[in-house]
């Protein structure tokens, strides 16, 4: 049985249905009802949701022997795991942003609001800039409007939500989207298996 850590929402449900649709479907994860297992013994699969920066932890820790996650959490986190398939789903990028009139004064620390900051001081440490990490985790667009920080680095999709605040996309840090990852033990000793869903996803998704 090969277990899958799916992240829970709508990236979760856009995965399942790659996998549904490269045959290794488990109609029960469809049913309304509270389990948090589901799995198909017919296609030696179990299924599995969690909240999605945990979905890492799960397969570097060999609970799940693959997942799906997305490339921010991957970077932020480091696990020690085989990213194994790039799905092109959850498209997005990690930027900069800031006030449309900010400049950047090199002669003083940058403040930085993030709910990624191992990202941000890598992408800064590359720079040679002096940043101060303020870590929030949630409304991270608040923090420039009211003077917490200078900028921030967090994910942007449209940038609807930087414009409608007066905010702005200044730089972009990495492009993102959802990647299948394998534990390394599971990878070794399940090999097969997991090559062969690996295979089925390649097919459907024509890549």
């Amino acid at each position: 049985m090969i277990n899958i850590a799916l992240p829970k929402g709508r990236l979760g449900e856009k995965a399942y249905g790659i996998l549904e649709a490269a045959g290794f479907e488990c109609p029960s994860i469809k049913e309304q009802n509270r389990k948090l297992i589901f799995e198909n013994p017919e296609k030696g699969v179990r299924y599995f949701w969690v909240k999605p920066s945990d979905v890492v932890i799960y397969v570097e820790r060999g609970a799940a022997d693959i997942g799906i996650a997305g490339r921010d959490i991957i970077l932020e986190y480091s696990p020690d795991v085989y990213e194994l398939l790039d799905l092109g789903i959850g498209k997005c990028r990690m930027a900069v942003a800031a006030k449309k009139d900010f400049c950047d004064r090199r002669d003083r620390t940058l403040r930085v609001a993030t709910k990624f900051p191992n990202i941000a001081r890598s992408f800064y440490n590359e720079q040679s800039r002096d940043i101060d990490i303020i870590k929030l985790n949630g409304s991270i667009e608040l923090a420039p409007i009211l003077g917490l920080s200078d900028v921030i680095v967090d994910i942007v999709e449209t940038g609807k939500t930087l414009y409608e605040n007066d905010l702005e996309p200044k730089q972009d840090i990495v492009d993102i989207s959802a990647r299948l990852i394998a534990n390394k033990a599971s990878y070794k000793f399940k090999n097969s298996e997991i090559r062969e869903i690996c295979e089925g996803v390649r097919r459907n998704l024509g890549v």
